[in-house]
């Protein structure tokens, strides 16, 4: 072969090579990420276009839970069950402890005359009793507080072998708190033996959300008002618990427990769907498809070769154009793409 032959021969290998890759190139090409300055929108109806806007300034100005975010992403994490190995729950074995501006009933048999409701636990955690005046009962037990009271009754020679019993009939020295998806989210006082399923009932038990979410969690404080003090995340099943397949998370609250059921996440579709609107996962892991699948499919106009999601990611606004005709009818689930809670699904008006 000539010098000549060859190099034309190899002009033309190479422009078949070239041929050939931007095929495989443009087949292949399922997601593109796209510039906002190159208006990805395009194709969207107008009333649509605002609708769009006004749903990213709201998610944008909206509140995020980020300070409890950072919180737990910085707060050791433990199941159940490593946290009981490390701390068993001794509360089930104990009383609750007395504290400040609790109420207790205190009677004294057959001495009618000492015996009082209703007394109040003062803020410094003493009460004021008949013939041994102020006593400090905070941190103390209902069956010690009836031996500290026998006790100083036989020390002041008032009494001997006092028969004593203490209840407490409310609540107000210790608290836990319920927040999330709970229908009456809030503080609550922690009563003996609370456990989690009391702290939803409490709450009025969980918002009904298409979505379900897989985990609870326990903010706990260890070791209060020490220098000590540290929080700790427990996460709890809590499917499992609300039907009864895992009793072991139905934990004991303790004192400044916060109890958080995280809401349900959203994703939003507008534009040529057959039903537009809010969706909440079905499922943790949500691709594209099945987020046009629960709007009910794209409408018979809908340009699903250009199908856009709208994400905020790090602070910045980023538009991926997605080729959903490519995953669908070429065989390539493999690629679909995953849906971000508050992503924006938008399917613009095809023109041909």
């Amino acid at each position: 072969m000539t010098i000549k032959a060859r190099s034309a021969f190899r002009c033309l290998l190479l422009a078949g090579l070239v041929l050939l890759l931007a095929a495989c190139a443009g087949a292949g090409d399922v997601v593109k990420v796209t510039r906002v300055s190159d208006d990805p929108l395009k194709g969207l109806k107008q009333e649509d276009r605002a609708e769009l806007e006004k749903l990213k300034k709201t998610l944008s100005t909206g509140k995020t839970g980020d300070e409890l975010s950072d919180l737990l992403q910085k707060t050791p994490s433990f199941t159940v069950s490593q946290y009981l190995a490390r701390h068993p729950d001794v509360r089930s074995q104990m009383d609750y402890k007395v504290g400040g501006y609790d109420i207790l009933n205190i009677l004294v048999y057959e001495e009618k005359d000492l015996s009082r409701e209703g007394i109040p636990v003062s803020a410094d955690g003493f009460i004021t009793f008949p013939l041994i005046d102020r006593v400090r009962v905070a941190d103390l037990t209902s069956s010690e507080i009836e031996k500290l009271i026998a006790t100083k009754l036989a020390e002041g020679q008032f009494l001997n072998n006092a028969h004593v019993s203490v209840i407490v009939t409310k609540y107000e020295s210790r608290k836990y708190s319920v927040l999330g998806a709970a229908k009456n989210p809030g503080q609550f006082s922690l009563q003996a033996h609370d456990r989690v399923l009391d702290g939803i009932s409490r709450a009025g038990g969980i918002e009904v959300a298409e979505g379900e979410k897989q985990e609870a969690m326990i903010i706990r404080t260890q070791n209060p008002g020490t220098p000590q003090e540290r929080k700790i995340v427990v996460t709890i099943d809590l499917p499992g618990l609300l039907k009864g397949r895992d009793q072991i998370s139905n934990i004991l609250l303790a004192d400044l427990d916060v109890l958080y059921i995280p809401k349900a996440d959203y994703f939003y579709i507008m534009g040529e769907v057959q039903k537009p609107g809010q969706y909440a996962f079905s499922k943790k892991d949500m691709t594209i498809v099945e987020a046009i699948s629960m709007a009910g499919g794209f409408t018979p106009i809908a340009a699903s070769g250009k199908t856009r999601i709208v994400r905020i990611e790090g602070g910045a606004e980023k538009i991926y154009q997605v080729n959903v005709d490519a995953i669908t009818k070429g065989g390539k689930m493999i690629q679909s793409v995953p849906i971000k809670p508050n992503d924006l699904i938008v399917v613009p008006e095809s023109f041909f």
